[in-house]
């Protein structure tokens, strides 16, 4: 199955629902920084497409320590591109200089 073909499931949803309301639809990384702002996706830790067997696990043995660890985290649109996906990000910084100078 494909990852956005999971994502249209029942059982995603329900899960994800499941996550959001158990963690107060808190983003988690902005509570670690002492931050407040709403969770509006359930990121897989463990990648979807590295661990489709995972999919709907919201807890997993990490395949390198044998440590428990949460899977399914529920983020703020703006932490799941800036630090559950920073790689997505790249090229995509601002330049320094403006790109037209100011004419006023």
């Amino acid at each position: 199955m494909s990852e956005i073909a999971f994502y249209d499931t029942g059982a995603w949803r329900q899960k994800r629902a499941e996550v959001l309301k158990k963690l107060n639809w808190d983003c988690q990384v902005c509570k670690q920084h002492g931050r407040q702002r709403r969770a509006v996706i359930v990121h897989h830790v463990y990648h979807l497409d590295k661990f489709p067997q995972w999919g709907l696990q919201e807890f997993v043995d990490d395949p390198e320590t044998g440590e428990r660890r949460r899977n399914l985290l529920p983020v703020c649109r703006d932490c799941h591109e800036t630090e559950c996906h920073p790689e997505r990000l790249k090229g995509l910084a601002r330049p320094a200089e403006p790109i037209t100078p100011e004419r006023w």
